[in-house]
């Protein structure tokens, strides 16, 4: 029986809006044409331009009716490796954009925030009832969350990002930050790392431990005392690089009572992908492969409550980089048929779809 909702930890819907120009109330078939005919220049090329496999219809028609929405800005100064903003500030700016962005599709109707546990029962119950008709209608609703503390100027901003409804921050996302050492970078928190772990436990912002080196990682864990999850993260064991979880550090987030999400970036779920020259066909790579994954974690735990979905789809990759038969973010629908087939149970595959992060939000979402 198909899923009637899906709850995604993590997508990157102002950035695809606002940096890739994308109208998200269009069809995957008209984003796709339009970027076939139309130059653009990203910051990485144009490897994924015309291979998105996110919009409003295709969220509606996969039933992600509750989704983690993200702001993400990076302060990359002169000489910085990685693309991103030459000042703290402009960083800021681009994320009251990006707000901007998701007030406007409030405003349309598209969207709609939800900030408390009962704002997201209430419009979780409205999806689980509505036939596919009715969903094609109804608002996709949001939490609002922060990849990257880059653009926080000051525990003003912070404090206003929290007004605005932010709910969830992971401090660093790819190389160094001002808060701390993410992927590919190594090192423990610096002292205003620290500070902002403070300032986010004063304000109730639940720690994304996402991206985070394996130091400021334990860090971070050692320091922060509030709520804790993983939006978009995957089993080192399966996928042998430093942006996944070990197993050590899986079992520690299952004890603080976390959920991991299962990313569908392919160089996130198989050995050896090259960046920028890997391609799925080279592993035979399908959706089944975030099944082994999901048992990964289901063994470490032993039992099934702390799986979930953070797609990351369109997050600065399409098609050439996730599973042959994922074509567009509704195809997660076949994660069901896939779980039973191993021998989950219904009501472990509907916590994997939702449950288990609604469970997350219903104890810390104040």
């Amino acid at each position: 029986m198909p899923p009637r909702l899906i709850f995604d930890c993590h997508l990157d819907i102002s950035m695809n809006a606002m940096e890739f120009n994308r109208d998200q109330r269009w069809s995957l078939e008209k984003i796709r044409r339009c970027e076939l005919t139309t130059p653009f220049i990203a910051p990485d090329g144009e490897r994924h331009r015309a291979r998105n496999t996110v919009c409003f219809p295709e969220l509606r028609r996969g039933r992600f009716g509750v989704i983690v929405a993200t702001q993400i800005a990076r302060y990359s100064p002169r000489f910085h490796n990685l693309p991103g903003w030459r000042s703290p500030e402009q960083a800021w700016a681009q994320t009251q954009g990006q707000l901007a962005y998701y007030r406007a599709m409030e405003e349309c109707g598209e969207m709609v925030q939800l900030r408390t546990w009962p704002d997201v029962e209430a419009h979780a119950a409205r999806w689980q009832k509505a036939s596919d008709e009715e969903a094609a209608k109804l608002p996709i609703g949001y939490l609002l969350s922060l990849e990257g503390a880059d653009s926080i100027l000051s525990w003003r901003h912070l404090e206003k990002s929290r007004a605005d409804g932010l709910i969830a921050l992971g401090p660093v996302h790819y190389g160094p930050g001002i808060y701390g050492h993410g992927t590919d970078d190594e090192g423990p928190l610096p002292p205003i790392g620290h500070e902002l772990l403070k300032e986010m436990e004063r304000l109730g912002i639940i720690l994304d431990v996402t991206h985070l080196c394996d130091e400021s990682f334990w860090d971070a864990l050692a320091r922060f005392h509030g709520p804790v999850w993983a939006s978009h993260h995957n089993c080192r064991a399966l996928a042998n690089w430093n942006r996944q979880l070990t197993d050590e550090q899986i079992k520690t987030l299952i004890e603080r009572g976390a959920v991991i999400g299962m990313a569908f970036d392919a160089i996130m779920m198989v050995h050896g992908w090259a960046h920028k020259r890997s391609k799925p066909e080279d592993f035979g790579l399908k959706i089944e492969k975030i099944c082994e994954h999901i048992d990964h974690i289901c063994q470490i735990a032993g039992n099934a409550r702390h799986v979930g979905i953070g797609t990351d789809l369109d997050g600065g990759f399409g098609t050439e980089q996730t599973p042959m038969d994922l074509n567009s973010i509704a195809d997660l629908t076949t994660i069901g048929p896939l779980l039973a087939a191993r021998g989950y149970a219904q009501p472990d595959i509907d916590g994997v779809f939702h449950g288990n992060f609604f469970r997350f939000l219903r104890e810390h979402l104040k």
